[in-house]
């Protein structure tokens, strides 16, 4: 080994002496450079006044070993010393743009013309016309090497060097050319590299461990984010989606690994975009397939500068029907609680000014009895459905016998149907489920209760409870009004009641069927109704055991 560096060193005193030709060359080529441009800028001088006299006779007349060309301003070349007019436009030649522009301009390329290496140097006239003239390189090259005979030495010695070179680098490079990156061993290989190999061997190791827990993190997050419910996507600067989980590719139309979201994807998406990535927060609404999503866009930022961003699609669907029942029912409650509360304080108000004749006196007060029962049936109602809502802690269900509880709840309601001439059923037989009693009681309440207010005069009520295996069946159907087709799923809605013309003359809060889904989502019961108008409707609870 020390043979060989020694043999480097001599190798490093001839590319010193290379260096030095080499350099010594390079400034002997850029001081003749220097000296032809100012040739060519001295003789383009006394051209440009040859030509200020006698135009494009002078030029013709003038004897010069270089080249002279005359451009008009356009870049149209007007004569040639040595091709005549036959040249193309010369305007966007380097050196003529740059004469055009500040005056003067010089470059070194091939000559278009010619084919050849050459130096142009182009002036601007007084007549906004250009001179240029222009010399072959190789006259450069001539005066170096008339100068310079040291020069065919140092070539002679360069390639001696050269090929010394290449014998040792082979000699030296051949053990590192073999060793086995897979198979490191640092007892294969020169004494001196032994360090060196297995500096590699660790490193390599370093990097498979670096590699593994790059994979398990990318497993890991690609896990959770296909089993978001959101969608969830990222992007670089230019809007590109780099990584996007199945919620983002099925919520946002457009949105492919790959392609940029502003292109062709949902507007509101590409919004929210844009703002995350000039640094702001971006968040939009948008709907969809009668679902409505909020986009949230966040920048991704490193050194304070926007790199990409982050984008989460949420199903917000429910928050936004909870919303639109909310101030449906703040506004039904409204309504409902002053029209009894109006009739009352009318009421009251005639009676306290001695405006109402004895014999309506008893009239009047019934109307204020009836108007305030119904007022309480109302907040009762109002109070059943909030609780409901709330969801609070319930007890533990209970085994409930359904048959039981509708033989009681008709038990109770015998004197009310009576007045109707309302005729009451029962049919099935004991069977029980898991529930809470006084829901249960609730839910048969409210269902026979309806039967019976919107019952014909000497109508029936037939209430069925059945043990159908899995599940336990309650029916009730009556021979009432009955409730078209297309009200079927809104008569569940709070305070709905249909046609409004039919149904004034009777008593209800138009929630006593909203207390009734409720409740059967709280035993997890589906809920069915099948109803013709004029003929009766039947409502079913189907509970699970």
């Amino acid at each position: 080994m020390t043979g060989k560096i020694f043999r480097y060193v001599f190798v490093m005193g001839i590319l010193v002496l290379v260096l030095c030709a080499v350099l010594f060359v390079g400034l002997q080529y850029s001081k003749m450079k220097e000296e032809t441009y100012s040739a060519l800028k001295q003789e383009a001088i006394y051209a440009a006044a040859g030509v200020k006299q006698a135009d494009e006779e002078y030029l013709k007349a003038l004897d010069s070993k270089n080249r002279v060309t005359w451009i008009a301003a356009d870049g149209t070349v007007l004569y040639d010393t040595e091709y005549g007019t036959g040249i193309a436009n010369q305007k966007e030649r380097p050196e003529v743009s740059a004469a055009f522009e500040s005056g003067e301009g010089k470059s070194a390329r091939k000559s278009e013309s010619s084919g050849a290496d050459a130096m142009f140097y182009a002036m601007k006239c007084e007549d906004g016309t250009v001179l240029r003239l222009s010399t072959p390189k190789s006259a450069v090259w001539s005066a170096i090497v008339a100068v310079s005979p040291v020069l065919w030495v140092t070539i002679l010695v360069l390639v001696l060097a050269g090929i010394f070179a290449l014998r040792a680098a082979k000699q030296i490079t051949k053990p590192i050319n073999e060793i086995e990156i897979d198979d490191l061993n640092p007892a294969n290989v020169y004494p001196e590299l032994a360090p060196l190999v297995e500096r590699i061997r660790e490193q390599n190791l370093t990097i498979k461990d670096q590699i593994d827990e790059l994979t398990r993190r990318q497993k890991e997050f690609t896990v959770l984010t296909e089993n978001m419910s959101e969608g969830f996507l990222l992007t670089d600067i230019n809007g590109v989606v780099v990584s996007a989980n199945t919620g983002a590719q099925k919520t946002l139309p457009g949105c492919e690994v790959g392609k940029p979201l502003t292109e062709g994807g949902e507007q509101s998406a590409s919004e929210a975009l844009k703002k995350a990535l000039r640094g702001e927060r971006g968040e939009v609404n948008y709907e969809q397939k009668e679902r409505c999503y909020q986009i949230i866009a966040n920048p991704v930022v490193s050194k304070e500068k926007p790199v990409g961003a982050v984008v989460l699609v949420v199903d917000v669907t429910e928050s936004v029907q909870r919303e639109k029942l909310r101030r449906e029912f703040s506004a039904n409650v409204t309504h409902e609680l002053k029209t009894p509360l109006t009739s009352i304080s009318g009421f009251a108000e005639l009676m306290m000014q001695d405006m109402v004749p004895p014999d309506k006196s008893k009239e009047f007060a019934g109307d204020i009895y009836r108007e305030s029962a119904h007022l309480i049936s109302l907040i009762n109602d109002i109070i059943e459905l909030s609780r409901l809502d709330e969801q609070t802690v319930l007890p533990d269900k209970e085994d409930v016998d359904l048959y039981s509880v509708a033989k009681g709840v008709i038990d109770g309601l015998e004197s009310t149907a009576e007045k109707k001439e309302v005729t009451f059923v029962l049919e099935g037989g004991p069977a029980t489920i898991k529930g809470y009693p006084n829901y249960l009681d609730e839910i048969v309440y409210n269902l026979c209760d309806n039967a019976v207010k919107y019952n014909r005069q000497g109508g029936k009520v037939t209430v069925t409870v059945t043990d159908a295996g899995k599940t336990v069946v309650l029916s009730v159907r009556d021979t009432g009004i009955g409730i078209p087709d297309e009200y079927h799923e809104r008569v569940f809605e709070r305070f709905y009641r249909v046609d409004s013309a039919r149904s004034q003359d009777i008593p209800g809060t138009g929630l006593g069927l909203s207390i009734v889904k409720h409740v059967a989502q709280m035993h997890g019961a589906h809920l069915s109704i099948e109803s013709e108008p004029d003929v009766g409707t039947e409502i079913r609870v189907e509970f699970p055991k």
